[in-house]
């Protein structure tokens, strides 16, 4: 699940904020400078200068009202978000401008007419696209992805306007004409430290699915005491979760400021302290960067629009970690753990190759039972935007909410916002990388909807392929209990909090239902909740306590033959 709220699971945005304050007030030499129109209209254009090709992407155009940073780098989709009209362009030349105006759709407003008149932060943003010619015979347009975990608006190559102050008042009419006269800079690679490492590695399998070159990565936390103890091997945590090239856990070694003493860089500190210990368990832990052309992450699997991203996964990138770093290369010595999208991930690892690893502690993983997709049964109601009844009132379902209960964004108003930040479920965002991991692909080579995102009706043929082809989880778990369950007792541990922000909990609980009724053999994992009121993020230990869970799970499953305490406090 990806959100702008941040948590220690998800994706944190990297790059600086530049105030506005630099640039409001300057008069803007022109640039936002409004001539008579019959209706509101903003013209984007590049110039050669900055992009000498002509480009196929998707132009937005950004109007917030935080003058505390640029409007692109105010996207999102929780609290107050900026309004934004996008539209696809096709082999746009420099210097030929792109109109966006009344009939182009924007979220939350549907057009330009319906924003109110005010003083308004503007901006523009264009999201290059590349040409795939992909190995099934489809020929796509999205966005590759640069380093930057399909973050269009950091994305590398991408191109932005100057953010200007100005008035806009749809109803007396406006043509602003908007200029793209910066280009996103590479991503400095980060450099290697005596405790984190990074590897990146082209995928063979990618390369050849996309007919692109297509690369994998890793970052490799080490234990304390590795290069002193050269003949020793160590277990591993395969820790899943949003693109980031930060060190696992926000393992940092430097104090926090006075100033920062409650936030994340406490706690990357004090987890440094306890991973720096004497009598602390020793792993190896392995985070993923897989991002796909639809999104930061491929969830792991193979899929339909994706392509091999499951088999790339465990036959190129894990084999080469494994070869390169003193892994104990046995199932009892690989372990699992991740929330949200990586929940998702690391139980669906677990499952699918049961055999392989040894164990999963997931946390607030996304839908794992599409009898509840959200708020919505894909495989039996009509609508995903609505509640079935007999009456003429239809409640709107909702896809977040607040931790005291309070419905936040509906399901509509969200899949609107990614319907204008881009077509063919290219917006980068959450419903579009469901739908290209699970889904089927359409006759257009793009992932096909699981319902329209204008009415909200659900295409049960689409939700039918999802299942059917393993990506429900529960579903898979049940179909194929007596092949798999006994190579899965004791593996899976879940954790969700009762008022998860995205209603993730309701799916957990039917996975939950399923896995205690098992016989023969008996699950024997556990799910906890922890008490009223907890939202998406809640954990019932810190990562140091994960860790130790951990690593008495290991040692007590190792062979007897191993001598576990050659890695496990040394």
């Amino acid at each position: 699940m990806k959100t702008s709220l941040k948590t220690p699971w998800l994706k944190v945005s990297a790059g600086s904020t530049l105030l506005l304050l630099l640039v409001v007030g300057i008069g803007f030499l022109g640039l936002g400078e409004a001539v008579a129109s019959s209706g509101p209209r903003f013209e984007v254009s590049f110039p050669a200068s900055v992009h000498a090709q002509p480009i196929t992407g998707h132009i937005l155009v950004i109007i917030g009202r935080d003058p505390g940073s640029e409007p692109r780098l105010q996207l999102g989709w929780l609290g107050d978000v900026p309004a934004v009209f996008g539209i696809d362009v096709d082999q746009l030349k420099p210097g030929t401008p792109a109109v966006i105006d009344a009939s182009s759709p924007g979220s939350p407003f549907a057009s330009l007419r319906d924003l109110p008149a005010g003083d308004y932060f503007v901006q523009a943003l264009l999201n290059v696209y590349t040409e795939f010619h992909r190995s099934d015979g489809h020929v796509i347009w999205a966005h590759m992805d640069q380093g930057e975990g399909q973050q269009v608006n950091l994305s590398p190559g991408n191109l932005y306007s100057q953010p200007q102050k100005l008035r806009v008042d749809p109803h007396a009419g406006f043509d602003f004409k908007l200029a793209l006269t910066q280009k996103i800079p590479p991503i400095e690679a980060q450099p290697d430290t005596e405790w984190v490492k990074r590897v990146k590695i082209q995928s063979n399998l990618l390369t050849q699915f996309w007919g692109h070159t297509m690369y994998l990565g890793a970052t490799i936390l080490l234990p304390k005491g590795y290069a002193e103890h050269p003949e020793v091997h160590y277990p591993v945590i395969y820790l899943q979760g949003h693109f980031h090239l930060e060190p696992p856990f926000g393992f940092r070694t430097a104090p926090p400021s006075s100033a920062n003493r409650e936030s994340s860089d406490r706690r990357g500190y004090e987890f440094y302290q306890a991973w720096n210990s004497p009598d602390f368990p020793r792993f190896i832990v392995v985070t993923f960067q897989h991002p796909t052309p639809f999104y930061d992450d491929s969830y792991a699997v193979n899929s339909a629009n994706n392509g091999p991203y499951g088999d790339a996964l465990l036959t190129e990138l894990v084999p080469y970690v494994e070869e390169h770093f003193r892994i104990i290369r046995k199932p009892y010595a690989r372990v699992l753990t991740g929330g949200s999208t990586g929940g998702w991930e690391s139980l669906a690892l677990q499952v699918y190759h049961p055999d392989f690893f040894g164990g999963t502690w997931t946390f607030f993983p996304d839908p794992v039972d599409f009898r509840r997709y959200g708020l919505a049964n894909v495989y039996e109601d009509e609508n995903a935007f609505y509640e079935p009844g007999a009456s003429w009132i239809h409640p709107k379902r909702y896809i977040v909410r607040r931790p005291y209960g309070q419905p936040w964004v509906t399901t509509e108003d969200y899949s609107h916002y990614e319907a204008v930040l881009g077509s063919h479920d290219r917006s980068g965002e959450q419903l579009a990388a469901w739908e290209a991991t699970y889904g089927p692909a359409g006759d257009d080579g793009y992932p096909q909807p699981l319902w329209d995102k204008s009415s909200g009706v659900i295409d049960h043929s689409v939700a039918l392929y999802m299942r059917d082809h393993g990506y429900d989880l529960r579903y898979y778990l049940e179909t194929n209990w007596p092949k798999i369950g006994s190579q899965l007792v004791g593996k899976l541990h879940l954790y969700c909090g009762d008022m998860d922000s995205f209603y993730l909990n309701l799916a957990v609980y039917l996975l939950e239902d399923f896995l205690k009724g098992t016989k023969d053999p008996f699950y024997a994992g556990s799910f906890e909740y922890g008490r009223p009121m907890q939202g998406h993020g809640w954990m019932p230990m810190n990562y140091q306590d994960l860790i130790r869970t951990m690593g008495d799970y290991v040692t007590r499953n190792a062979p007897v033959a191993e001598d576990t305490q050659s890695w496990h406090y040394r």
